[in-house]
């Protein structure tokens, strides 16, 4: 699909609604990103409500405002991916453990099963997945404190 020409607005109800070039209405559109963790900003899909591709975005830098603002909203309101910024303190060096990290959205404890929930994606990125299913991101774990590093370590 091409990467722009498209309208998109808000209805009445709150919902995208993508007008294309050719005067198509989609109501109902969602933003769906190809990469959501190694590429957040390229390839994003504009998918209808029925599942249909209906417009593809190759960069979100390249949508003209105020598309741009309503696609980063709406990917926003239901992507929930915290980043930890530091690592408090760990129950155990042995799984399952609790740990206490403090995240982009605050502090929180969790509980990490086993070893093989921190898994390594590309270059220093780490997604750990608690308990419940939950991903956190470590999107660069040289910018983590040595403190922090250390307990990852034993981890790893």
């Amino acid at each position: 699909m091409n990467a722009s020409p498209f309208e998109l607005q808000r209805n009445a109800f709150g919902k995208l609604v993508l007008t294309t070039p050719d005067g198509q209405t989609h109501e109902g559109v969602m933003p769906v990103r190809a990469f959501p963790i190694q590429s957040p900003e390229r390839g994003i899909s504009l998918m209808s409500s029925d599942g249909h591709e209906v417009a593809w975005v190759d960069a979100l830098t390249d949508v003209p405002q105020p598309a741009q603002g309503l696609i980063r909203e709406a990917l926003g309101g239901w992507e929930f991916m915290p980043e930890i910024q530091a690592i408090l303190s760990v129950t155990s060096f042995a799984t399952p453990c609790t740990w206490q990290v403090l995240t982009d959205r605050g502090e929180t404890r969790f509980v990490l099963r086993g070893d093989e929930d921190i898994r390594r994606l590309a270059g220093n990125t780490l997604l750990v997945t608690d308990s419940h299913g939950i991903h956190f991101l470590i999107r660069d774990l040289t910018t983590l404190s040595r403190d922090s590093r250390k307990i990852l370590d034993r981890f790893m």
